[in-house]
């Protein structure tokens, strides 16, 4: 019986977070979050938009509290907004630009989409990221395409910074599904070396006392070499 009220609690869950998506459009929100506090339930929003979200003197905001009341029974939501300010690091607002310009511009251009947003992932600062793209594109038969540039741990304890997203585009091809991967700037890498000019002056200073000691032992042995000659 429990766990039947978890499988039901989980699935409102789920069911408010998609219509909060969906409300406010596709390309604006990242992701939905739901804390419960004993005062109500706290629903913290990730956008690009806030502006857009919050409406005109929190009128969409006002709006929105008042569906969640009625259509899932929320006793006291609470709506927060988490600004998010760089687009091209976020995983799912990325997945999500590729769906609409699929959309707008056709299945045809999905090269010249999929290139130009790892070039915008990359300049904004990605150690590395992957875009999948699977569907006709642009054959009649469905393949799946990867996009990829950097590095992108895949297995292990990196892996697990790694952002994750995926996200659909309804085309006259028909659906193409879309995954998209990015290690952002600050994850932690073990094995990645960082030169820098700390590095290169460690560097000549084991260099500069290797030839020293090199050309020591040189010295070294041609006097023994003369000594013995004599």
């Amino acid at each position: 019986m429990e766990e039947k009220k978890f499988v039901k609690f989980k699935q409102d869950e789920l069911g408010i977070k998609e219509y909060i998506k969906n409300s406010l459009g596709k390309g604006r929100i990242s992701d939905v979050t739901i804390e419960y506090t004993p005062v109500g339930e706290k629903i913290i929003v990730a956008t690009n938009r806030p502006g857009l979200v919050i409406g005109h003197r929190g009128e969409k905001i006002e709006e929105l509290t008042e569906v969640l009341k009625k259509r899932f029974k929320l006793d006291n939501p609470h709506i927060d907004i988490k600004e998010i300010t760089n687009d091209s690091l976020d995983a799912q607002l990325v997945a999500d630009a590729i769906a609409i310009q699929l959309e707008r511009k056709g299945s045809l251009k999905f090269k010249v989409i999929a290139y130009n947003t790892i070039g915008n992932i990359m300049k904004a600062g990605a150690l590395g990221t992957e875009i999948s793209l699977s569907g006709k594109l642009p054959s009649e038969r469905a393949k799946t395409w990867r996009f990829a540039q950097g590095y992108l741990k895949k297995t292990g304890n990196p892996s697990k910074v790694v952002l994750r997203a995926m996200a659909q585009a309804t085309t006259p091809m028909g659906v193409v599904g879309i995954k998209v991967s990015i290690l952002p700037p600050e994850a932690p890498i073990h094995d990645q070396i960082i030169i820098n000019d700390v590095l290169i002056n460690k560097i000549k200073e084991n260099l500069s006392k290797h030839n020293a000691k090199s050309n020591e032992t040189v010295k070294k042995k041609l006097k023994n070499k003369t000594v013995g000659e004599k």
